[in-house]
C-alpha cells in the first residue's frame, strides 16, 4: 500500500487589498495630516476590518453593508456623533475613489446618516471656577499659565496651542500675535490676548526658537502632556470636575455668545466650519469672567486672518 506524499505547494494567500483599493486608502488618507489624518485613518482601519472579517472587498460593498456596519457601530454603544463621522469618513473615501476613476460609483452616497444631538454635553465651568483655574495657573509655572490662558482666553485646540513655535510669535498693528495651524492645515495668524502674551513670554523665556511649549525632557508638550498640565492646575484651584483642555475652548466660546458677540464671529474665532457646532455651546451662558469683556479682534494678514476673540480688561 503506497501513501501520497504530502505537497509542498504553498497555498496562494490573498492580498488584503487590491491594488486600486490600497492606491485609493493611500491617497486618500494623503490629503490630512496631523490628528485629522489618524482620526480618518482610525475610522478607515474599523471599517476594513469589519468588511475584511465578512469576506467584502472594498470595491465590491454596497449600500446595505456601510448601513450594516453603522448599525454594528450602534449596538457597540457607539455615540451618533461617532457613528456620523465614521459614515463620513467611508464616504470620502468612496467620492476620492470615484474622482480618481478607480471606482464606478460610491455606495456610500445615500447612505443614512444618524441625527446629531446639537447639544454640547462637554463639562462646562462657571465663571468662578474660570476664574480661580485662571488665578491657580498664573500662581503655577508659567509653561502652565501660558498654556491655560492660550485655551481659555484665546479658544485655541490643544493641538493649535501645542504646535505653536516661538518663530511663530510676532507684532503686528500694536497687537502680539501667534501663527498657527488649524484643524485642515489652514495657517492663520491671532492677536493674543494681553494676559496670554505676558505668559507666553514668561513660558519661553530666553529662548529664540522651537516650540512654545517644551516638556522637562526637551521635548515638544503633546496633547496627552497638556491634558496632565490642565488637570494639574484644575486641582490646584480646588476643581472638582474633570477638566480638560477642551473644557477651556468650551469657556472660551460660551463666555463669547454670553458677552453678545455675533454668532458668527465667534464661529470663525472657533474655526468652525458648520454654525451648528458653534450653536451647541450655546446652552450655557455663565461663564464670563468678572472684570473682563471679550472683544472681536481682527488680524489681518491676506486671506488667512481669521478674527480671533481677546479678553481686555475693563
Amino acid at each position: 500500500m503506497t501513501t501520497a506524499a504530502p505537497s509542498t505547494a504553498l497555498a496562494t494567500i490573498q492580498p488584503a487589498f487590491t491594488d486600486a483599493e490600497r492606491l485609493a486608502l493611500a491617497g486618500f488618507l494623503a490629503g490630512y495630516r496631523g490628528l485629522t489624518r489618524e482620526a480618518y485613518a482610525l475610522d478607515l482601519r474599523q471599517f476594513t476590518t469589519w468588511c475584511r472579517a465578512r469576506s467584502l472587498p472594498l470595491f465590491a460593498v454596497r449600500r446595505a453593508d456601510i448601513e450594516s456596519f453603522a448599525r454594528d457601530l450602534e449596538a457597540r454603544g457607539r455615540a451618533r456623533a461617532t457613528v456620523t463621522r465614521r459614515l463620513c469618513t467611508i464616504a470620502g473615501f468612496y467620492k476620492y475613489a470615484v474622482e480618481e476613476e478607480l471606482l464606478e460609483h460610491s455606495p456610500a452616497v445615500h447612505v443614512r446618516r444618524p441625527r446629531v444631538d446639537y447639544e454640547s454635553h462637554a463639562v462646562a465651568l462657571d465663571r468662578n471656577e474660570l476664574g480661580a483655574l485662571l488665578v491657580a495657573a498664573g500662581l503655577g509655572p508659567p509653561l502652565g499659565h501660558a498654556l491655560i490662558s492660550l485655551l481659555a482666553l484665546n479658544g485655541l485646540r490643544v493641538s493649535e496651542a501645542t504646535g505653536a513655535d516661538i518663530e511663530h510669535l510676532g507684532l503686528e498693528r500694536g497687537h502680539r500675535t501667534l501663527t498657527i495651524t488649524r484643524k485642515g492645515g489652514k495657517v492663520v495668524t491671532i492677536p493674543l490676548a494681553p494676559r496670554t502674551a505676558r505668559a507666553i513670554d514668561l513660558a519661553v523665556g530666553e529662548r529664540t526658537q522651537g516650540p512654545v511649549f517644551l516638556a522637562a525632557d526637551g521635548r515638544r508638550v503633546d496633547r496627552h502632556g497638556a491634558g496632565r498640565i490642565v488637570r494639574k492646575v484644575a486641582g490646584r484651584a480646588g476643581i472638582a470636575k474633570v477638566v480638560t483642555p477642551h473644557t477651556l475652548r468650551h469657556a472660551f466660546i460660551t463666555a463669547a455668545l454670553d458677552a453678545g458677540v455675533p454668532l458668527r464671529d465667534v464661529q470663525e474665532a472657533a474655526s468652525h466650519a458648520d454654525p451648528r457646532t458653534t450653536m451647541r455651546y450655546d446652552n450655557s451662558r455663565e461663564l464670563q469672567q468678572p472684570g473682563e469683556k471679550p472683544q472681536v479682534s481682527r488680524s489681518r494678514q491676506g486671506r488667512d486672518s481669521v478674527p480671533c476673540l481677546r479678553t481686555a480688561a475693563v
